[in-house]
């Protein structure tokens, strides 16, 4: 996969690489995460598919105490999952069928919800990153050639494979936060 070139300097990153050995892992892995997040947060999140992206973010969604079941939003592009107590609510998109770049994100008024909610983005690499200049980049690499996608189609982690998640902070914003307690 292409990456873009970053538009930032190592000097205002953090990054933590956790293993992850199965799907209850990796949705830990985004419970831990609800607890580093805060609204007005991006989290940008990449990788082949079925490497879990989905379980991540229903994780996430756990710890941060929201409506509604997280599933993949490939077909509705985004979903919004108000929070149940007095955290932020989950936004979560699915940008794999959106081809162009931030103009057709703006269709969806991300930059509206940013400030009062968490927004996740599945496949936002290179789309989404003009939204704000401090966002969380995780990157999920499963080892090619083994299973894909679950037959249930969830894309979660069989436990038998080990992903190498790599989590970056990017901007001022997350140089204060602990991103290698992720890793615990």
């Amino acid at each position: 996969m292409d990456v873009p070139a970053a538009s930032h300097s190592p000097a205002d990153s953090v990054s933590v690489e956790i293993t992850v050995a199965s799907s209850e892992e990796m949705r830990a892995l985004g419970r831990r995460l609800a607890a580093l997040v805060r609204a007005g947060d991006l989290v940008m999140l990449s990788g082949e598919l079925g490497a879990g992206k989905t379980t991540l973010t229903r994780g996430l969604g756990e710890g941060l105490n929201v409506r509604g079941a997280v599933t993949s939003p490939t077909f509705v592009i985004a979903r919004v999952h108000p929070s149940l107590g007095d955290g932020p609510p989950l936004v979560h998109v699915d940008a794999y069928r959106l081809s162009g770049g931030l103009e057709e994100m703006e269709d969806l008024d991300l930059d509206v919800s940013l400030p009062e909610s968490v927004v996740v983005v599945e496949w936002g690499e290179g789309k989404v990153e003009e939204l704000t200049e401090e966002r969380l980049q995780v990157r999920i690499h499963r080892t090619l050639g083994t299973a894909g996608a679950t037959a249930d189609g969830s894309g979660a982690p069989d436990a038998d494979e080990v992903r190498h998640v790599t989590v970056t902070g990017i901007g001022p914003r997350w140089q204060a936060v602990d991103v290698a307690a992720l890793a615990r």
